[in-house]
């Protein structure tokens, strides 16, 4: 393999706008080079331009079926920006909207759609209210509306209304005890979908016979229609028995509020209607449409990377699994790659996906700084090496960083500081360990979602 050389150009652009290199200045850190890359996969994931793509096909669905009416139901961290794109090209033929959306996540105004901001990972009133006021919109709607749904990441908790007589608090719960058990997105939705009145397929149902065009920016892996935001336009593969296994698996048989407990099991034994398989009538008028995904920020990742004279590799499109053990899994790959020696060197490693995290500490972090966090341990001393991991969404967790940046030093500085990395790693403290390192990646709100990213620089 022949050696490439790093390239620096002039003034790189950087998609906050707010980092930059002149001839007078120093090339920039490997750390700022990651920096750079990862905004290139943001760049690339940008919900308004793929919702504009789509606007003439939309306008074209519209007058071949002489619809009467065009309203929008968006929901999920994107929902605004998606929004934003579809007034502007089409609010001549939009009627009204409802959008739903995680706080913080909308500097958006509209003339014709109304926002609620509400909570994510675990559900709250506010998204319930605004559920409330979607499927009103959508119940209102008849053979010659056309209903655009506005899909993203983060929708399985802010489109929210429990099932028959679910109490919400119980449903919160299962959420927290979910998320706290560490079960990845699939099993988490799995449950959500068999706890709800909109999600697994129930929201085409809602909105039929009215013609409904889905418009989804993927935050799963393999990008699986049943999965992202809970599938509330899609046909539902899991029944009532998967969502009880699942409560099986982490041992929440007995802590789970037992009104859920009782609804699984009882849908179990098909004592209670499942939710709308492929057979459903209601499918026949949907159309469900990615539009974005983690590949598609790889690949952008993937392109910067290679502009920069990178010797570059996507080396997974699924990471998944423990946070921890995956910051691992990666370290020792690329410590790897630096002791085979020059040859393919400066390499960039990119890796996409969501992994998930054991909560036993009391502290604050998400999935990114907890894998961060591992990785700087695993390569301490290791010159040469850096990673950056972050959730595209902008926000880790229930904090305000999309992740950290970390290389060979940071575990060696934190120490000279008095940390003890370990203790932050056991007690789920990552975030609190970054805010005294400086190694926090804080973008704010990015108004996209196409789960995580990681850019490994090895020099």
């Amino acid at each position: 393999m022949v050696k490439k050389k790093l390239h620096f150009p002039v003034r790189p652009t950087f998609f906050t706008g707010n980092v930059g290199y002149t001839r007078n200045m120093n090339p920039p850190s490997s750390k700022d080079i990651a920096r750079e890359i990862f905004y290139a996969a943001l760049k690339s994931a940008d919900p308004y331009e793929a919702v504009k793509k789509y606007a003439g096909m939309i306008r074209r669905i519209y007058d071949e079926a002489r619809s009467g009416r065009l309203v929008a139901a968006g929901f999920g961290k994107a929902a605004c920006s998606m929004a934003r794109a579809l007034e502007d090209d089409l609010g001549d033929l939009i009627s009204n909207g409802v959008i739903v959306t995680k706080y913080g996540h909308c500097r958006e105004t509209f003339h014709k759609m109304r926002v609620f901001e509400a909570g994510h990972p675990v559900p709250d009133e506010n998204g319930l209210r605004g559920t409330g006021r979607l499927v009103r919109l959508l119940q209102d709607s008849g053979r010659e509306t056309l209903v655009v749904c506005l899909i993203s990441g983060g929708g399985s908790a802010l489109l929210v209304r429990p099932y028959d007589d679910i109490p919400f608090g119980d449903k919160q719960e299962i959420t927290r005890l979910l998320l706290t058990a560490g079960s990845d997105i699939f099993e988490l939705n799995m449950v959500r979908k068999h706890l709800s009145a909109v999600k697994g397929g129930r929201l085409a149902e809602i909105a039929y016979p009215a013609k409904v065009v889905s418009l989804i920016l993927s935050d799963v892996i393999g990008d699986r229609l049943d999965v992202i935001a809970s599938g509330p336009t899609s046909p539902d593969s899991a029944t009532f028995r998967d969502a009880l296994d699942v409560l099986e698996k982490y041992g929440l048989m007995s802590s789970a509020p037992r009104s859920i407990v009782t609804l699984f099991e009882a849908g179990a034994r098909w004592e209670v209607p499942e939710t709308p398989k492929e057979d459903n009538p209601a499918f026949e008028k949907v159309e469900n449409i990615i539009i974005g995904s983690n590949k598609t920020a790889l690949a952008a990742a993937a392109d910067k990377s290679d502009s920069l004279g990178l010797a570059t590799e996507i080396i997974s499109f699924g990471i998944s699994g423990e946070a921890r053990i995956v910051g691992k899994e990666l370290a020792e790959r690329a410590k790897r790659l630096k002791g085979e020696g020059p040859p393919g060197l400066p390499a960039c490693l990119i890796s996409g996906g969501e992994t998930t995290v054991k909560v036993a500490g009391k502290g604050t972090g998400g999935r990114n700084m907890e894998l961060a966090l591992s990785f700087a341990m695993e390569i301490d001393g290791h010159e040469g090496i850096t990673l950056l991991s972050a959730g595209t969404d902008g926000t880790d967790g229930p904090t305000d960083a999309a992740g950290a940046v970390v290389d060979g030093r940071t575990i060696a500085g934190a120490k000279a500081s008095g940390l003890v990395p370990l203790e932050y790693l056991e007690d789920n403290d990552s975030y609190h360990f970054f805010e005294r390192t400086g190694d926090l990646l804080l973008t704010g709100p990015t108004g996209t979602n196409v789960m995580d990213v990681q850019i490994i620089l090895v020099t």
